[in-house]
């Protein structure tokens, strides 16, 4: 018996619900499809990007299990926009702004059908937050599941993933790759369809799909071509069908500040992405709970570095699949009383029962003694980020940098002078205006940070900006700054050749200005005249909220 009445009976019983039966026979559905429970089975299937490209076929499988379990499978598809793409020019501004979009389509076809159920399945980047969003929303009995990673490519004898390519474009460009090479490894970065392999976006909220009970257990590193993968979906739909029937909790019995805060040690834990910092708040906005950028810097501060992942480390999601997957990740986090045992998993198992049965550290990807004392993640404040900035430390030879600031108002400004390699060591590259609002969209900017490595300056200069970076950045690259340029912050009044020092150590940022003189600055300050919008991105920057509280577009759950 399900905990409640179906909300799709309220679309198919009755007299005057003739016509919507009609509809679903032409669909070729019988008397006991319809009398039965709906459950949508929504992807982002698409060949604009191999990550997507696989997720039609897995959804196919759980929609087959929903069926042999007693409920009628919808099958339905949202957008995606691929990073992969639109980096390096004005297309980056809709990725973000995807986030909202498959949230709020999601909850459109959903509510609109009325849907008793919900399983979704995600690829890349912003489709992940997106689907968890929209899940938390609806607040349906639901399931979620990643795509999966793609395995590393073979080159010249070493594994390589399409960072190794995005950086390769540096060397060509300083002399120190010839054109060449950098085919062959194009040619060999990225041989199957999957998402990026190593702890960047997609990987780091997978693990958060799992932290947060949200997905199976051992679904997050399970590679995208695996062949487990047909188990996985179809345990995903049985799984739907026994929450349905009272038998497991619903997305905001899993959502809770302790679950976001295990969440937030995960990411920490493996040195994961900074768009984690983002999306986890907005996903605690959906199950009306505020948690903010200052909530995990509390979280990272005290959780420790034990998963030497790439892009700071040496492993990819494959490697850490085959010692026991994310459980062994968390295993060691409760281990040091660094994980909440007690939260709830999708199984209805709490965190600390599921872990029970998982492998320990095997001391090589995950290590025994912790790598950094704090998490790989380290929130900056000053008076450049009152309300804080986001850099990744996995990985980083120093945690300190003291430089002159080089000034730009947008990111195609700053790509110019890096493609044409006139900055030098000491710089701090300020690229402004790219938040939320003023992008509008929060660029990401893997493809300026992956130059600058890739010409081996990548702890040489410093880069700060109010936009964003993609997990696959590393170096003294320090985004999400609040409040943004658009809104008057701090990072609007930089001026060219001022001083700013950065300290991870302390969690510091400063512009060495005085109080008084930044204050002038900001009585005169006037935003820039910008050039019109699109129609989604009019009404996204007249909507969309600050950063560091999630990046979100509405108030709160009903």
């Amino acid at each position: 018996m399900s905990r409640k009445p179906l909300a799709s009976r309220i679309t198919v019983e009755g007299l005057d619900r003739a016509p919507h039966r009609a509809f679903l026979r032409a669909l070729g559905m019988t008397d006991s499809d319809i009398a039965r429970p709906f459950i949508g089975v929504v992807t982002t299937q698409g060949n604009v990007t191999p990550c997507n490209a696989g997720l039609g076929v897995q959804a196919a499988e759980s929609a087959a299990a929903v069926r042999e379990a007693g409920g009628t499978p919808f099958e339905f598809t949202s957008i995606s926009v691929a990073d992969s793409m639109s980096m390096n020019h004005g297309g980056m501004r809709f990725s973000l702004v995807s986030r909202e979009i498959i949230a709020d389509g999601v909850e459109a076809v959903a509510r609109g059908h009325a849907y008793d159920g919900l399983i979704a399945y995600a690829g890349c980047d912003k489709t992940l937050p997106g689907m968890m969003m929209a899940m938390v929303r609806l607040n349906l009995p639901a399931a979620f599941v990643y795509g999966g990673a793609a395995l590393p490519g073979r080159w010249r004898g070493k594994d390589v993933t399409v960072l190794d390519a995005y950086e390769a474009v540096g060397a060509v460009m300083a002399g120190d790759m010839q054109p060449a090479e950098l085919d062959e490894l194009e040619r060999a970065c990225l041989p199957t369809i999957g998402a990026c392999p190593g702890q960047f976006s997609a990987n780091t909220m997978a693990m958060v799909s799992e932290a947060l009970g949200l997905a199976l257990p051992g679904s997050a590193t399970l590679p995208a071509v695996d062949p487990l993968r047909t188990q996985l979906a179809r345990a995903a739909g049985r799984a739907v069908m026994r929450i349905l029937d009272g038998g497991g909790p619903l997305p905001r019995e899993l959502v809770t500040r302790r679950s976001l805060e295990n969440a937030c040690a995960a990411v920490a834990a493996t040195g994961g992405s900074t768009n984690a910092a983002l999306h986890i708040p907005a996903i605690a906005h959906e199950a009306g709970i505020e948690f903010t950028l200052d909530d995990f810097a509390r979280i990272a501060g005290r959780t420790p570095l034990v998963a030497d992942m790439k892009p700071g480390g040496r492993f990819l999601a494959r490697d850490l699949h085959a010692v026991g997957g994310v459980a062994t990740v968390l295993k060691e986090l409760l281990a040091r009383g660094a994980l909440h045992g007690e939260c709830l998993t999708l199984s209805g198992r709490t965190m600390e029962q599921w872990l029970s049965g998982a492998p320990g550290a095997d001391g090589e990807v995950v290590h025994r003694e912790p790598i950094l004392a704090t998490g790989g993640l380290v929130v900056l404040k000053g008076n450049l980020a009152p309300q804080g900035a986001l850099i990744k430390v996995a990985g980083l030879k120093a945690l300190e940098f003291e430089g002159r600031a080089r000034v730009f108002d947008s990111e195609e400004a700053c790509a110019e002078v890096v493609r044409n390699r006139s900055y030098t060591a000491g710089d701090v590259l300020v690229i402004r205006y790219e938040g939320p609002r003023g992008g509008p969209g929060m660029r990401e900017m893997l493809g300026i940070t992956a130059l600058i490595y890739g010409q081996g300056m990548g702890e040489k200069v410093a880069l700060l900006t109010d936009g964003r970076f993609s997990g696959a950045t590393r170096g003294m690259m320090i985004g999400y700054c609040c409040p943004e340029a658009a809104d008057g912050g701090a990072i609007a009044l930089v001026r060219e050749g001022e001083r700013i020092a950065i300290d991870a150590q302390a969690g510091t940022i400063h512009l060495q200005v005085p109080e008084g003189e930044l204050a002038e600055r900001r009585s005169q300050w006037k935003a820039p005249q910008r050039a019109a919008l699109s129609g989604v991105l009019e009404k996204y920057a007249a909507l969309v909220g600050p950063a560091n509280r999630g990046a979100v577009t509405h108030s709160g759950p009903r």
